[in-house]
């Protein structure tokens, strides 16, 4: 899908009113972030859409930086930010086209990037390694393919979407810190809404 295409597909869907992933931070994400984070972290948010966790991540003391595909999510995500009294640095690329510099993030955030086939999938976890700090922490969260029977939010196609052996297959290069499957009611806008299969990841880029 091209950079156009995809932007049309995605401000057609947040092309609305309502937060359509609602205005609160993805449950794993906080639960990590509380843990592992501080104040003082620099962090990336990719495809962070309407800014539900940047902008969380900024009211807890964090620099915060995202891009999207979706000029519409973004002018939302924008307005939340003001709104919040928090302030994000926004840019409107995809993952290929974000400039990621190396070894400036003590995080990178990725929840639901499930747009990305296999092959944008590899590319985004070389991406995140190279602009991690030695030591800075890639989360990430997914469905796996159990979702495509409860069919509560995520895609339709199962190479898009994560299990352990993959996951840990794409994080060799980090120390895995959490990697866990579960199953879970999700309530994150009217997209996530239900029982949902689940994948949670917290990996560090090693320090030597």
């Amino acid at each position: 899908m091209s950079f156009a295409d995809a932007t049309q597909f995605w401000n057609e869907r947040f092309n609305k009113e309502e937060f359509i992933f609602g205005k609160e931070p993805n449950e794993y994400l906080v639960g990590q972030a509380s843990q592992y984070l501080n104040p003082q972290s620099s962090v990336l948010c990719i495809a962070d859409g309407e800014g539900r966790n940047g902008v969380w991540l900024a009211k807890q003391g964090m620099s915060v930086t995202g891009f999207d595909v979706s000029d519409i999510a973004l002018a939302k995500a924008q307005q939340f930010a003001a709104d919040s009294k928090v302030s994000i640095q926004y840019s409107l690329c995809d993952t290929d086209g974000f400039d990621w510099q190396p070894n400036t993030y003590d995080a990178i955030v990725g929840i639901f990037i499930q747009f990305a086939d296999p092959e944008m999938r590899s590319r985004i976890f070389q991406q995140v390694h190279q602009s991690l700090k030695p030591g800075g922490l890639f989360i990430l969260q997914g469905y796996t393919p159990k979702q495509l029977e409860y069919k509560t939010g995520g895609p339709s196609l199962i190479e898009h979407l994560y299990t352990e052996e993959m996951i840990r297959d794409l994080s060799r290069d980090f120390e895995i810190l959490d990697l866990q499957c579960y199953e879970k009611e999700l309530s994150e806008g009217a997209r996530h809404a239900g029982m949902s299969a689940l994948l949670g990841m917290v990996a560090k880029k090693r320090v030597n």
